[in-house]
């Protein structure tokens, strides 16, 4: 649904084309009808002009023509009757008086007319007429002004204060969007990006300001996406949304089979799943499954759309307890039933999960599980972006239980999916969480092992959604794509019905050096090292560490000069001699060493921890020291933050040996309270909040004054 002062064609199709003829049904009605069209392609534009809410649309053709396809406005769905009429309905939208939506239909050969029926909530007929389409119109995109005299044009396109937004705020996949935009520099040429394709070009006015439509491309997957506008300088403005399926289309055949995928034949507790398949056009899915004895356990339930296509709400995790043995569904769409069955198997050693499948921004992300006992596990969470944002080694004890809890920020912490790696002996698990939105499963990429011969075959182990189709690439040593076969930079690679597909990369004619392999599927991008003909014997090994004083917890930068193009091995170690850990590395073709892979465990205990880098018969030791020692009392800190457009500048407050409920009190150089603020401490008394500054505030030095259940601290900053 859309009024007509400010949102936008959503259609998907952008055609250059003359000047519209516009027949309206009736002059006098209460529902004006307005329609253009090319070939056998037409909109309708329906408006309220009355007093009454309309609740559906009906619209049907003569007798020699046949509806192909159609597409309409979010909210609103479409069904095609037997008797060839489109009812269109919404089960939250109405048309209110003032208000339009269009609708775009495509016929099997040019269409002389379309009959319409407007109907309110009871079905009972508001309007009833018939349109006669004229041409399809240009999409609005502001020309380049001529600046007056008077007026100075800034050099610069995208400015601090510059902000643009997308309509609708959820787009779908191959749709038509508008883009708006305000304080951009004036007169300037920008370009609009998806990700890192750019779509068109545009002008701002002598105000800064813009609008134009643009298409979204129909081969983008529906998945989170990064809608970008750059200046001849690259910089940019960055909105993310995420995009929607395309809308409905009449499939070409009803006779679609029953499929489903997403299942593998192996299961284990913890595996995170994503249900999907094909059945009969807009018919309803029942799948029940049965357990090792036969009962019935659980049912779901599911809606196949225009095009036959059904997906599960929501991802399915195996659950901790569940009972081992064959378990099997019967799935049927009411015209077939289809049996499919698995397994649930006992291999998996680390069995984490989320509490649940969607963090809200600001609550805390929990994990709970089991793992070897008696055995150290690292614990690497990554957002969105594959950025890592905590980790920690933890002892297991006896009982193999395992907790983990990240504490996220509310509009600092990015939405999305969220992973979880956890490894033990070797073995690595990929745990996944929303925040913001229900998870999806990403591309993951393994190789497995970090240096090979250039004689050898490199098995590649890939993980997504069932039967993904992605791309890889290949970047040799000196950046340039590297020839994978027949003679392409990119080969293709199918995912199977579990999601997993091992793909062996031959590595004649690689020479030596560090190659990254990039697999992409749409937005979603994954990327791993690995290296061809490294050896170890590096000469001399000279390493440091960026301090020499951390806390327990903390990631330990290590950074060294050796041979070129060798392989080390790091090791950190205890003071009882104990290794914690040991990870793989090599040195740049400069022979320099940078790696923060080793990170301290939470349960540190203080003294003299080394870590040591060796390679061949050579090596070096750095020695750190942990210090465990706690500040005492109430203490804050502040440092600076982020910077959101249409937010500002921001700093982040840091509290810890809290206790319970803490207020916080931000002053201006007069002593005026200009803002308080309330948050409860973690567990371990801690707590960690960014303040946005509000605009206009008057540059100098602030206070802020914290206060818990007994003690009170305080701390200042300057804003510039």
């Amino acid at each position: 649904m859309s009024k007509p002062s400010i949102r936008g064609v959503f259609l998907s199709i952008i055609l250059c084309l003359t000047v519209a003829i516009i027949i309206p049904a009736h002059a006098e009605g209460t529902v004006d009808a307005k329609s253009f069209s090319f070939e056998e392609t037409t909109i309708i534009e329906f408006t309220n002009t009355g007093n009454v809410d309309v609740s559906a649309f009906r619209i049907w053709l003569g007798s020699d023509n046949n509806f192909k396809s159609f597409k309409t406005e979010n909210g609103w769905i479409g069904e095609k009757t037997p008797q060839g009429v489109i009812i269109f309905t919404s089960s939250s939208e109405v048309i209110k008086p003032g208000e339009s939506i269009k609708i775009g239909i495509k016929t099997d050969k040019i269409s002389s007319g379309i009959n319409w029926k407007a109907l309110d909530k009871s079905d009972q007929q508001i309007e009833i007429g018939k349109t006669i389409a004229g041409e399809l119109p240009k999409p609005v995109t502001i020309s380049k002004p001529v600046p007056k005299s008077d007026t100075t044009v800034s050099e610069e396109g995208v400015l601090a204060n510059s902000a643009f937004r997308i309509i609708p705020e959820k787009p779908n996949v191959g749709s038509t969007i508008r883009v708006t935009g305000d304080n951009f520099g004036a007169g300037q040429e920008l370009d609009f990006f998806i990700n890192s394709n750019k779509i068109s070009s545009f002008v701002t006015n002598d105000a800064g300001y813009f609008i134009t439509t643009v298409k979204i491309p129909e081969n983008i997957d529906a998945d989170r996406v990064d809608f970008i506008i750059k200046d001849k300088d690259n910089q940019e403005k960055k909105i993310s949304l995420r995009l929607e399926e395309p809308m409905n289309r009449i499939p070409e055949s009803d006779n679609i089979p029953l499929t489903i995928v997403g299942l593998p034949e192996i299961l284990h507790r913890t595996d995170f799943l994503e249900i999907s398949g094909t059945a009969q056009p807009n018919s309803a899915i029942t799948a029940s499954v049965k357990d090792p004895e036969g009962k019935i356990i659980n049912t779901r339930t599911a809606k196949a759309d225009a095009k036959g296509n059904w997906k599960l709400a929501e991802p399915i995790i195996v659950p901790l307890d569940a009972p081992f043995g064959r378990y099997s569904a019967i799935i049927s769409d009411g015209r077939e039933e289809k049996t499919t069955s698995w397994t649930i198997e006992t291999s998996k050693v680390i069995l984490i999960k989320p509490i649940t499948l969607k963090f809200n921004p600001g609550e805390t992300m929990k994990f709970n599980g089991t793992a070897l006992p008696n055995k150290s596990l690292e614990l690497i969470l990554e957002d969105p972006l594959g950025i890592e944002k905590t980790s920690d080694i933890i002892e297991i004890d006896e009982t193999g239980n395992v907790e983990f809890e990240y504490p996220t920020i509310a509009n600092v912490d990015k939405e999305g999916t969220w992973t979880l790696v956890a490894e033990q002996d070797g073995k690595r698990e990929f745990i996944y969480a929303g925040l913001g939105e229900i998870p999806s499963i990403p591309i993951n990429i393994e190789f497995d092992k970090l240096n090979y011969k250039s004689t050898e075959t490199a098995k590649i182990s890939l993980t997504g959604k069932p039967l993904d189709k992605l791309t890889m690439l290949i970047v040799d040593p000196s950046d340039k794509p590297k020839i994978i076969a027949d003679n392409k930079n990119t080969v293709s690679i199918t995912l199977g019905q579990d999601g997993k597909k091992t793909y062996e990369l031959e590595l004649s004619g690689y020479s030596s050096g560090a190659y990254t392999a990039i697999v992409n599927k749409g937005a979603s991008k994954s990327s791993e090292v690995f290296t061809v003909g490294l050896q170890t014997g590096s000469g001399t090994i000279k390493i440091g560490s960026t301090k020499l004083d951390y806390r327990p917890g903390e990631a330990i930068l290590i950074l060294g000069d050796t041979k070129e193009n060798s392989l080390l091995t790091l090791t950190l170690s205890d003071p009882d001699g104990t290794v914690w850990k040991t990870k793989e590395i090599f040195s740049d073709k400069n022979g320099k060493i940078a790696d923060d892979s080793l990170r301290l465990p939470s349960s540190a205990e203080p003294g003299i921890w080394i870590v040591n880098a060796k390679s061949g018969s050579n090596f070096d030791n750095v020695e750190i020291e942990v210090i465990t020692s706690k500040e005492e009392g109430l203490v804050v800190t502040v440092e600076d933050g982020i910077e959101i457009s249409g937010y500002g500048k921001s700093i982040n407050i840091k509290v810890i040996n809290a206790e319970q409920t803490v207020k916080m009190s931000i002053l201006n150089s007069d002593g005026e309270e200009i803002e308080t603020l309330s948050f409860p401490s973690n567990k371990e008394g801690e707590i960690k909040q960014p303040w946005f500054i509000p605009k206009g505030t008057i540059p100098g030095t602030y206070t802020i004054k914290v206060t818990d259940a007994h003690n009170t601290a305080e701390t200042t900053f300057t804003v510039k």
